[in-house]
């Protein structure tokens, strides 16, 4: 049997390539839409670039928003491999609780976006469709909503660091598979 400190493991020690390739392609996305916000800002207001990076922050959260569904359909169907050696029951259940706040993010973000817009009175791009409202134009609805969302969105920055830094910890300091099972 492979133990955690090798260098590879087998398949069953490992999430599918599905899995793998899910979790991976979000991260890309999640990367794209922060830094399209982020960038947005370096354009002036009503300028071409500055639109164009407003659109694609919009069109990226809603294929966030498919993926994570998709990702969520996936972990539910398939078994998810053992960390091995087996972490405390409290970490366990911390993790399960960091997964069920993460997908929330990755779903309510999304539709968050989209209710703006269509509060906004906006069209909603998605890949050259252009997608139906989920609520009338209501200025002052899409000014609290872009409040949250905003608020929310920085919040994420924590969440996907923590993430990230749990994957490490458990890397280099649990010396466990926990982040060689999600490895492509």
């Amino acid at each position: 049997m492979t133990t955690a400190n090798s260098s590879s493991l087998s398949a069953s020690e490992r999430y599918n390539k599905i899995s793998i390739g899910l979790h991976w392609l979000m991260v890309l996305l999640l990367i794209a839409v922060y830094a399209t916000m982020e960038l947005h800002e370096f354009f002036p207001k009503g300028s071409t670039p500055r639109k164009a990076l407003k659109m694609w922050h919009f069109m990226l959260g809603l294929s966030v928003l498919a993926f994570a569904i998709t990702r969520l359909v996936v972990r539910l169907k398939t078994i998810r491999p053992a960390i091995i050696p087996a972490p405390a029951a409290w970490q366990e259940t911390l993790a399960t609780i960091m997964h069920v706040v993460l997908y929330a993010f990755m779903i309510c973000m999304p539709i968050a976006g989209w209710l703006v817009l269509s509060a906004a009175g906006q069209t909603i791009p998605f890949f050259g469709l252009e997608l139906p409202a989920l609520i009338a134009k209501n200025k002052e609805l899409a000014e609290l909503i872009v409040e949250v969302h905003g608020t929310v969105g920085n919040v994420g920055y924590f969440l996907i660091g923590l993430h990230a830094l749990a994957g490490l910890y458990h890397h280099y300091f649990m010396k466990d598979n926990t982040l060689k099972r999600m490895l492509p």
